[in-house]
């Protein structure tokens, strides 16, 4: 009799691994991959514009994605006397479609209870948009650039806004700017990826978003599953890295957990990011980059 219960035990387990390695996956795309990226580019320190913790993560950034085959270029230039980098992973051919994020963290954590002089260590505002990105640089299928080029942009100078005279999405809109002088790199729709980690995620539409963009993207969380944190209805109302591309006409989306009790705090730590949260975000944008014909779709529009 005991044999049997351990045998029936043993078994149940067995049934139950493939459960569990598809909630840390999919499609190839892990959570747990995301996630380490997460740690390490906390451990870096503050990641600020013009820190060493800055160059330490655009660097790290740099050698990931070229060793998963994408192109990078820097996209350097100077702002209230601080050098900042924009790096730009491509790869394919064809109209141009944008996944950004940013980079840097915030100075000081000018929100904190109780000292607001330290940085932000930006474990969910900085690093959680990383590692989205990077996880998909390795994971992405080659059909998705088949038919239109990606590019995958890791801003700098985004959290800096309203210090010491700074603007909000400073690289970001440096690129919009200079990509209105470059017809042969007309953008056909951006989406921006900004403080997705968090472990009680909720995603909702963001007010200045491209309405057609977010309800696409929405409903294919939907029928990925994830219906009950893609939660379709506006809510916030927000200046981010989305905001210089719609500026300058280029139809872009927030995705963005802006219900996050530690933002710009020092409590802003690995240990408020969840790789689940990762997980859905990334698997989401894999599969639209993947299955969906954003070229033709953007065209006709």
């Amino acid at each position: 009799m005991i044999a049997r219960r351990v045998l029936a035990l043993v078994a149940a387990l067995t049934l139950t691994l493939p459960l569990v390695a598809c909630a840390a996956s999919a499609g190839g795309y892990s959570g747990a991959r995301a996630m380490s990226h997460v740690r390490r580019l906390v451990n870096m320190g503050s990641r600020a514009s013009g820190t060493e913790g800055n160059g330490a993560a655009a660097n790290y950034i740099t050698a990931h994605v070229e060793r998963y085959g994408w192109e990078v270029e820097r996209d350097c230039f100077a702002y209230s006397g601080v050098n900042l980098c924009n790096l730009i992973a491509k790869r394919g051919e064809g109209p141009i479609v944008l996944v950004g994020t940013h980079y840097d963290t915030r100075p000081v954590a000018d929100r904190d209870a109780n000292d607001r002089t330290q940085p932000v260590p930006g474990a969910n505002d900085g690093a959680s948009g990383v590692a989205v990105l990077l996880e998909l640089a390795r994971t992405l299928d080659a059909k998705a650039t088949a038919g239109s080029q990606i590019w995958l942009v890791f801003f700098d100078g985004e959290d800096s806004g309203d210090l010491g005279g700074w603007e909000w999405a400073v690289g970001s809109g440096h690129l919009a700017q200079r990509l209105m002088n470059e017809p042969e790199n007309r953008i056909e729709y951006s989406i921006i990826v900004d403080m997705v980690g968090d472990e009680d995620q909720a995603l909702y539409y963001e007010w200045s978003s491209s309405l057609w963009l977010s309800e696409e993207l929405w409903a294919l969380a939907g029928r990925l599953g994830y219906e009950d944190v893609f939660v379709p209805s506006h809510k916030h109302h927000i200046i981010d890295d989305h905001t210089p591309f719609l500026k300058v006409g280029i139809p872009s989306v927030l995705l963005i957990d802006f219900d996050y009790p530690f933002w710009h705090t020092t409590e802003d730590t690995t240990q408020r990011v969840a790789s689940k949260s990762l997980l859905r975000v990334g698997h989401v944008l894999k599969t639209w980059l993947e299955d969906e014909p954003l070229a033709a779709r953007a065209i006709a529009r």
